[in-house]
């Protein structure tokens, strides 16, 4: 599924989507266990959200079974990847200079944190050495 056509969920949405990601796929009961653990959730929310993600095309549910079992359709990394595009373009104008700047800014980064920044940095920069420029970037 191509980014522009994944879709864009809810908190509520992603709160689920994070209990699905980790744990894998889950009975109605064990996702609201799950979201109970931080916040007061009735079984009935859950069972409503799930039934909203499934029409969403967010999750999956395997109705073979009397306890439906739902699982993600959506990859971590690509809702992921959505949600930072949108609020780099929102919040930063578009600007990851700007997203950067401001969370290295506000708050004490270990050194280790800096090492793996430098690392990645410097992958980033190795790759962008090796890959060749695509056709739109000649006009």
């Amino acid at each position: 599924m191509s980014k522009s056509f994944l879709p864009k969920p809810t908190e509520s949405e992603l709160e689920i989507l994070q209990v699905l990601w980790q744990h894998g796929p889950s009975t109605v009961r064990f996702v609201n266990d799950e979201l109970s653990r931080k916040r007061d959730v009735g079984y009935t929310t859950t069972l409503k959200l799930l039934q909203l993600m499934l029409d969403k095309n967010l999750v999956l549910r395997d109705d073979d079974s009397k306890t439906h079992v739902y699982r993600a359709a959506v990859r971590e990394e690509e809702t992921q990847g959505l949600l930072l595009d949108k609020f780099v373009e929102s919040a930063f104008g578009g600007s990851a200079m700007k997203l950067v700047m401001q969370a290295l800014g506000n708050r004490r980064t270990s050194r280790e944190e800096l090492a793996q920044i430098r690392r990645l940095l410097n992958d980033i920069e190795i790759q962008n050495d090796t890959t060749p420029p695509s056709t739109d970037d000649a006009q």
